[in-house]
């Protein structure tokens, strides 16, 4: 028999049916976690709510589903496809939160004043009717397009405009806004091969949505520690040693920039000022050498971390965690039932309450979410050696950074990465590279490459080995008689926009 939304189930819970409630994801998205709404109340106030799957009331502790989604950790999004942590029909069904369909969440309630101070927050297990799913792009023309004044586009707007506020005062915090380039392929439907390969287009309303599940995530971080001190699964982003910035500093001094890395907040201000007129894409990179000095964030059971060890470093918050997924990442589905019982919704259970299991749940979730990344790494190589494959093409890149005998570099059209050997053991046509470690540089006669240098490449495949097919990258500009190679006379396709969803942030 089909599901169906009881009236026994509905008394259980807050019903926001009659509300604009809409979410906003990646095109083709069909496991929709979370939406959003906005009204103003009579008081002059505005009320935000953050609405997420209710997967809890379908996965119980201890059943069949649970214990295979524990086990996977994570959903797995490839290129062309994505291994789900949750059987489809929950997926992408009854835990997705469509638009028209009645669906259960739970549900984290603001009331705001106008200029987005909190007053106040509520949770609750709740019923939903998304009036519309959007996509990131519909969402965007919508708040832009001025002749539509109704209830889901003026409640966009405001959320909009709000989380500017919020996103200028994470700022002020000494939150970091870093940079990772991403690859976005366009597969034939036919023969599954990419045809496109672009970088992501970034809306205003792609950092709206962010906020708002920071703000949940948070909110709900400090619900469940208050309530569970020794339990509550939390994630923490320790700050790196100062050693590890010393690459992106020197690359900066490079070009007579002063970077301060004494702190998160000192960071930050030093990145939001390192411009260089006429480099438009200078402090992209510099972001992007800084994501690379970054520890990796982690989950952890409460009562095995000290408190002042808790912190987030990077989105500056003291404590942290994540509610806002819970079709795709089982730590989710484990805060839903820790913010459940606070609330007093579900009831406790052994298992919640012990440590010891808690911190082993925490560790198959770092590991599955540390696979899960380096299978969508490999994805992504593998899909860009296809696209690359028979194609010799010329792009405009910059030097990310200096090796003893290599340039690694960035290529903004595509996102992409690549070495660029300089020397090898038996190589006849090397023609004398000299590394300077200290000016981190690699100089041949009037030549010299250093870190943000521009350069024309090309991009091709080697495939004179079957087994292993590799991407190559060789300099075309500078001209460097006997390194660089011909200009081609190839031209990537241009085609449309990719589909691939992306996992953004630690939202």
């Amino acid at each position: 028999m089909p599901w169906i939304l009881t009236d026994e189930e509905v008394k259980k819970r807050t019903d926001f049916r009659h509300l604009a409630i809409c979410s906003v994801d990646p095109p083709g998205c069909t496991d929709i976690d979370d939406a959003l709404h906005y009204r103003v109340l009579p008081n002059g106030n505005i009320e935000v709510g953050v609405h997420i799957a209710d997967v809890t009331h379908f996965v119980r502790p201890g059943n069949a589903m649970d214990q295979e989604a524990a086990s996977r950790g994570t959903t797995v999004y490839l290129v062309d496809q994505r291994i789900d942590m949750l059987p489809g029909l929950l997926s992408g069904n009854l835990c997705s939160l469509r638009g028209g369909e009645e669906r259960l969440a739970m549900s984290s309630v603001w009331e705001m004043t106008q200029t987005a101070e909190i007053l106040n927050v509520t949770f609750s297990k709740s019923v939903i009717r998304s009036r519309a799913a959007l996509t990131y792009g519909e969402a965007q023309m919508r708040i832009d397009d001025a002749s539509l004044t109704d209830e889901v586009t003026v409640g966009l707007r405001g959320l909009n405009r709000l989380a500017k506020i919020l996103r200028a005062r994470r700022k002020l915090n000494g939150a970091l806004f870093l940079a990772s380039p991403e690859v976005r392929f366009n597969i034939d439907s036919e023969t599954h091969d990419p045809i496109d390969v672009q970088t992501k287009e970034l809306k205003e309303t792609n950092f709206m949505v962010e906020e708002f599940m920071l703000l949940a995530n948070i909110s709900v971080a400090e619900k469940i520690h208050k309530e569970f001190p020794e339990y509550a699964l939390l994630r923490r982003h320790p700050a790196p040693p100062l050693s590890s910035y010393d690459p992106v500093l020197k690359a900066a001094q490079s070009k007579h920039l002063d970077l301060t890395a004494k702190d998160g907040k000192s960071l930050s201000d030093s990145l939001e000022k390192a411009y260089i007129p006429g480099q438009p894409y200078f402090n992209t990179m510099l972001r992007i050498l800084t994501t690379r000095c970054m520890m990796q964030a982690v989950y952890f059971c409460s009562g095995t971390v000290e408190y002042h060890d808790y912190q987030h470093y990077g989105l500056a918050t003291p404590i942290y965690t994540h509610f806002t997924s819970p079709i795709r990442r089982y730590a989710d589905v484990m805060v839903h039932r820790f913010l459940a019982a606070a609330i007093s919704k579900d009831v406790t259970y052994p298992e919640l309450l012990d440590r010891k299991v808690m911190d082993k749940v925490c560790q198959n979730i770092n590991y599955r979410h540390r696979m899960a990344q380096y299978a969508g790494r490999a994805s992504v190589s593998l899909h860009t050696q296809l696209f690359f494959r028979n194609r010799k093409v010329d792009e405009e890149a910059y030097v990310l950074f200096v090796r003893k005998n290599a340039l690694q570099v960035l290529i903004p059209k595509y996102g992409l990465e690549g070495t660029i050997m300089l020397s090898a053991k038996n190589d006849k046509t090397d023609i004398g590279f000299k590394f300077d470690q200290e000016d981190q540089s690699q100089t041949t006669g009037s030549v010299t490459f250093r870190t943000f240098d521009r350069l024309v490449v090309q991009i091709s495949v080697d495939q004179s080995s079957l087994q292993h097919h590799r991407l190559v990258v060789n300099v075309v500009e500078p001209i460097i008689p006997g390194f660089s190679v011909t200009p081609s006379t190839e031209t990537a396709p241009v085609g449309a926009p990719p589909k691939m969803r992306k996992i953004a942030g630690d939202a």
